[in-house]
């Protein structure tokens, strides 16, 4: 059964991943055409509503990335709550290797970019934008190979994909987060425990816990905590199993939230962050300090840190290489997880809080660093892996 699962969960985000790489595209030609003026214009709209004395008004732009990809952190939340119960993860054995691999992928990326910008105290902020891999991204490239790789690289790379979200939600907590308000925060609490109440007497209405989960959304954001973090906290209160039924209310939510974050919420993402006027943009831009360290932590660091700290931990007999993984093969993943699109740019807004010009320099270097590395792993991948493996 889980098996099963997790190949359904590679097809799926393979999918995903083709359809964010034209939705980003399709981002970048709107943004240097005509049409730009209203790309931008549609995007900072101001929405507004209000319940009671309580009123949320913002632009478009962060309606999406503070309420849809909420959502986003729900699934992931679910997943990595399923993973720890009974999948790749339910087991030390399981999850050293993809727990080290991920730690490396994301101290290396975060070092060599704080060395090349920690002269400017605006551009050091975006520390953590290289430390993040897009699993659909990742597992695209992997899949555009078919049969060749080996199904033991795709089940690390969406272990080390898990551990690498929960390393980015922990990173958003601590150091994005800003002008805490005591008491939202408190009412925020509150909230998980009714939450945490609800999981202990076994509620199976899927619709109590998003009510519950909506307030607690709006609280979190009115306390200067991320509000996104609202979906993963949710996700863990949401029933595993129930002792009176053999349905999980856990996996039926992670099957119907798939399809709509895969093809409706990352894509939306995409198209309102991944646009770059080119206009006036020359190498004298390119070359600045904030694109070259997000490219060079994902392209140099991602190597560094995946490949490099795995195969120590292999040579000194702490972790095992999956079943039909290389050494070589898994210097190839390392590249292919270097790919950081969704994540690194959703991690850029929330350090440069999409300010001209350092949105545009996080976008540049997202998307450099991601394109060298995505197309050389696929490469090292069809080189370390020339006939179909067996599945």
């Amino acid at each position: 059964m889980p098996f099963r699962l997790i190949r359904e969960f590679i097809k799926l985000e393979s999918a995903a991943g083709t359809i964010l790489f034209l939705t980003a595209v399709l981002a970048i030609l709107v943004d240097n055409t005509p049409f730009a003026a209203g790309y931008e214009a549609f995007f900072k709209t101001i929405i507004s509503f209000s319940i009671g004395q309580f009123q949320l008004s913002k632009p478009l732009l962060l309606w999406v990335n503070d309420g849809f990809m909420s959502i986003f952190f729900l699934l992931v939340g679910l997943e990595i709550k399923r993973e720890m119960m009974e999948g790749e993860l339910n087991s030390i054995s399981k999850a050293t290797l993809p727990a080290i691999a991920a730690f490396g992928g994301m101290l290396f990326p975060a070092i060599i970019y704080a060395a090349i910008n920690w002269h400017h105290p605006v551009a050091i902020q975006g520390w953590a934008i290289p430390t993040a891999t897009d699993t659909a991204f990742s597992l695209a490239i992997l899949t555009l190979l078919g049969s060749r790789i080996p199904v033991g690289l795709k089940i690390f790379l969406t272990a080390l994909a898990i551990f690498d979200d929960i390393g980015a939600i922990i990173v958003m907590a601590i150091f994005y987060s800003s002008h805490i308000s005591a008491y939202m925060l408190l009412c925020a609490l509150g909230l998980i425990v009714v939450l945490l109440l609800m999981n202990y007497l076994d509620v199976q209405r899927p619709a109590a816990y998003f009510i519950v989960g909506i307030i607690l959304w709006m609280c979190l954001l009115k306390s200067g905590i991320h509000a996104t973090l609202a979906g993963i906290i949710l996700a863990f209160t949401i029933p595993m199993k129930s002792p009176e039924s053999t349905k999980s209310l856990l996996r039926t939510l992670e099957h119907r939230l798939h399809p709509w974050v895969a093809f409706g919420v990352l894509p939306l993402f995409a198209f309102a962050n991944a646009g770059v006027s080119l206009t006036g943009f020359g190498w004298e831009q390119l070359a600045t300090s904030i694109p070259v360290g997000i490219a060079a932590g994902l392209f140099l660091g991602k190597q560094l840190g995946i490949w490099g700290v795995s195969m120590l931990a292999v040579r000194l007999r702490i972790a095992r290489l999956p079943q039909g993984v290389t050494g070589f093969g898994l210097y190839g993943l390392s590249l292919a997880a270097g790919v950081g699109f969704t994540m690194s740019l959703f991690i850029g807004t929330l350090a440069f809080h999409s300010v001209m010009p350092y949105a545009t320099f996080v976008r540049v270097g997202v998307i450099a660093g991601s394109l060298i590395s995505g197309f050389l792993g696929y490469w090292i991948l069809r080189w370390a892996y020339p006939t179909s493996s067996v599945t």
